[in-house]
C-alpha cells in the first residue's frame, strides 16, 4: 500500500513541476501522458536505489 502512494505523489507532483516547468519556459501545448510516464520511470528508479542502499535485516544480524 505505502509504495501505491509514493507513486500516486510521484504523479501529482511531476505533473506540478512539468506544469511550472512548461509556463516558464513559454510552452503551450501541455503533455500529462509524457509527464506521467516520465514521473513513474524516475520513482521506480529512486525506489530501485533506495531497496539498493538501504541494508538489509540479516546483515545487521551477522555482525
Amino acid at each position: 500500500m505505502g509504495r501505491i502512494v509514493v507513486f500516486i505523489w510521484a504523479i501529482l507532483l511531476g505533473q506540478v513541476v512539468s506544469y511550472i516547468g512548461g509556463a516558464l519556459h513559454g510552452v503551450t501545448d501541455y503533455n500529462f501522458t509524457g509527464t506521467v510516464i516520465v514521473s513513474l520511470i524516475a520513482c521506480a528508479i529512486v525506489m530501485l536505489i533506495g531497496e539498493a542502499a538501504a541494508p538489509s535485516d540479516n546483515k545487521k544480524a551477522k555482525k
